[in-house]
């Protein structure tokens, strides 16, 4: 393996939404690092089951629907 090619792999701290923290081994920053996260698990939709809105302006969702206006199962 080669030498000095690879990034620093270390301990930083990561804090969900919610405040809670934890410890994890990343290349993110330096040793000690926080990461404070936007989006995660408790308010993602794909994991608070949350509907989503399908936002469409005469996009591929309006062409798609068009085209197979006529179709019956």
């Amino acid at each position: 393996m080669k030498k000095d090619i690879h990034p620093d792999y270390h301990t930083i701290t990561v804090t969900n939404t919610d405040g809670s923290t934890y410890q994890t081994r990343s290349t993110y920053g330096k040793e000690g690092d926080n990461l404070v996260l936007d989006i995660d698990s408790s308010t993602h939709p794909a994991w608070t089951g949350g509907g989503q809105q399908l936002l469409d302006r005469g996009g591929r969702l309006s062409r798609f629907r068009d085209k197979f206006a006529g179709f019956v199962s």
